[in-house]
């Protein structure tokens, strides 16, 4: 078995990209945890499968790097527009459904293998605050955390206590930190499935997008993460944050085909 593939990254948080517009692909957790490994597959922080779909001009099905299918992805969502423009199955604006409803994507410019893509997030109904902390289903459930010092903070091991708080039982929840900066906010973040940090994640960053406003007031926030830089827009109407358009950049990495034979 071959299985043709691209790898891509939005802002270092890097995936697996499969045209799987026959929906052919066979679900194996084990065969995907593999590819996703740095040492004995690919690498990544998950795996995209690009299915038909009737209601959409296609489905974005994303697994964790553990093997098993997650919630929303933000970067996740942004990349799997480019490589269905690459792929020739949508124009530079698409309308995809996932796990949380439908999104469109707006491939804004390229520069060779660089693009930077917009795409439209859930509605935020209902979220939690206390003076440092916000905890918000943008997609994916996210804590947002305040600290001081994010740029010397043990994500891993901070990040890795809080998700797996038996408050947030029994799926954990992904932990951000942020901290305002001269230039904005700077922000790092912990993900369940990967059980690691990433160099960045688009439904945290959109979360800890909402938690600004809601602390400080501000929109159009732009949010610094160890892999790039994002703008983060929305509208608020009373306590639902509507509207809401997390942009960004996506590097098409490689692209390549996998064997593998009597690896599982």
């Amino acid at each position: 078995m071959e299985i043709s593939f691209k790898k891509m990254h939005g802002a270092g948080n890097d995936f697996i990209l499969i045209n799987d517009m026959r929906n052919s692909f066979t679900i194996d957790n084990k065969l995907i945890a593999l590819m996703c490994d740095r040492r004995l597959g690919i690498g990544a922080d998950g795996l995209i499968l690009v299915q038909s779909n009737r209601s959409a001009n296609f489905r974005m099905v994303y697994f964790n790097a553990d093997g098993f299918e997650g919630t929303m992805c933000g970067n996740g969502g942004r990349a799997v527009a480019v490589f269905a423009f690459l792929e020739g199955l949508v124009a530079e604006q698409t309308i995809f459904e996932a796990v949380d409803g439908l999104h469109q994507a707006n491939i804004l410019s390229k520069e060779n293998n660089n693009y930077q893509v917009s795409l439209s997030m859930q509605d935020v109904t209902h979220f939690e605050s206390t003076a440092d902390t916000f905890i918000a289903d943008t997609g994916s459930l996210h804590l947002v955390v305040q600290h001081d010092n994010v740029s010397d903070l043990d994500v891993v091991s901070e990040g890795r206590k809080l998700r797996n708080d038996s408050k947030y039982a029994p799926y954990g929840i992904n932990v951000n930190f942020i901290q305002r900066m001269n230039d904005g906010f700077f922000v790092r973040t912990y993900e369940r499935g990967v059980e690691d940090e990433t160099l960045s994640c688009g439904t945290g960053i959109t979360a800890a997008a909402l938690a600004v406003h809601h602390w400080f007031g501000e929109e159009d926030t732009i949010l610094k993460a160890r892999g790039g830089v994002f703008k983060v827009s929305f509208t608020k109407q009373q306590q639902r944050y509507t509207n809401i358009i997390l942009e960004g950049p996506v590097t098409v990495v490689y692209e390549g085909i996998f064997l593998p034979i009597n690896s599982v």
